[in-house]
């Protein structure tokens, strides 16, 4: 697969679903998908274990496709390109012109 435009603790909105509008961190990306703080919560039955003693049902966010959140820039959302500066490949935001890194 393809470099992701979207990397872990980068703040993104969702454009689109139930969460429609919403901002976060993204903790985690793979396949395709991320994961974002308090973004696409989903309740999970939690059997115990020595990890978790207490067991029970525990929220948590679950992954949602990245064509489906926007990265935010100066609190705009905004697409993301890629630019060569001082012989390195950067991230930029489309919409601000601002390098990300």
């Amino acid at each position: 697969m393809a470099t992701s435009k979207i990397k872990k603790g980068d703040t993104v909105r969702v454009i689109t679903g139930k969460d429609k509008g919403r901002e976060g961190k993204v903790t985690a990306v793979k396949d395709g998908k991320a994961v974002i703080e308090g973004i696409n919560q989903v309740t999970k039955h939690a059997k115990q274990s020595p990890g978790n003693p207490q067991g029970g049902i525990v929220q948590q966010s679950a992954p949602i496709d990245l064509s489906n959140v926007m990265y935010v820039s100066k609190g705009k959302p905004s697409r993301i390109g890629f630019k060569v500066e001082d012989g390195k490949k950067v991230r930029f935001a489309k919409a601000t012109g601002e390098v990300i890194d």
